[in-house]
């Protein structure tokens, strides 16, 4: 599934690029990824195409596995009253990341530069970044890896170790998606891969704590939400 994730995103980044780069006749496929991946309607366009891609095959796995989409990937309503503490929690990060930004003088926005100057409608850009990028980005490590890592490690063998298993197995599915989430993060530093690492495991805890997978996707739009309304005011 990581795997898959990484090429749908080279897919959408080649394909959106042989449609939108205008001198695309006389471009290698190099090019097309590295003229491709600074140009912000390509990646905007990109960013779609993925997530369609991400849509299908989370699908085909689904159907191969013969379980229910909406239970395996917890589509289902949450309790208000733990989204409400999760969105607490959420605020205290984006506080107190923000205080330790200022702090350290980091940019963490600096890679959208280019694809603000380049693209074709800002909200093209925001639509992708804020909205499309979170649904897929959590179908993939809150839905489908999070729940089979869980199920590896929370296998009971007793009814009375049943709680116990369920957190083990959380646990271990939170550290390694979040891991694996904040690695990929590629175009940003060391310092910012670390805040994104604390970042996916809120998003964990909250699919724990809510049993559902709407709750972190609704953070992360309103994460990237809050960035990206940040990086607006800054350069406008």
């Amino acid at each position: 599934m990581v795997a898959a994730f990484f090429l749908s995103q080279l897919v959408g980044v080649y394909l959106a690029g042989k449609w939108l780069l205008p001198t695309v006749k006389t471009m290698t496929v190099g090019d097309v990824f590295v003229f491709g991946g600074s140009n912000g309607t390509v990646v905007s366009v990109s960013i779609v195409i993925s997530c369609l891609l991400i849509l299908l095959l989370s699908a085909l796995i689904l159907r191969l596995k013969s379980a229910d989409v909406f239970q395996y990937l917890a589509f289902k309503p949450f309790s208000l009253a733990v989204g409400m503490q999760m969105l607490g929690l959420l605020i205290l990060f984006m506080v107190g990341s923000q205080v330790l930004t200022y702090a350290l003088d980091k940019s963490p926005l600096v890679f959208v530069d280019p694809l603000y100057h380049s693209v074709s409608s800002v909200w093209l850009l925001v639509f992708a970044m804020v909205i499309v990028a979170p649904i897929y980005e959590e179908l993939v490590f809150r839905g489908i890896l999070w729940t089979a890592i869980a199920e590896q490690f929370s296998t009971p063998k007793h009814l009375k170790r049943r709680s116990l298993n369920r957190a083990r197995g959380a646990l271990a599915a939170s550290m390694i998606t979040s891991a694996i989430f904040a690695v990929m993060h590629l175009q940003y530093g060391i310092y910012e891969i670390g805040t994104i690492m604390v970042l996916a495991l809120i998003f964990c805890y909250a699919r724990f704590k809510s049993g559902s997978l709407v709750l972190p996707m609704l953070l992360h739009i309103l994460n990237n939400g809050a960035a990206m309304w940040q990086y607006l005011s800054q350069v406008s």
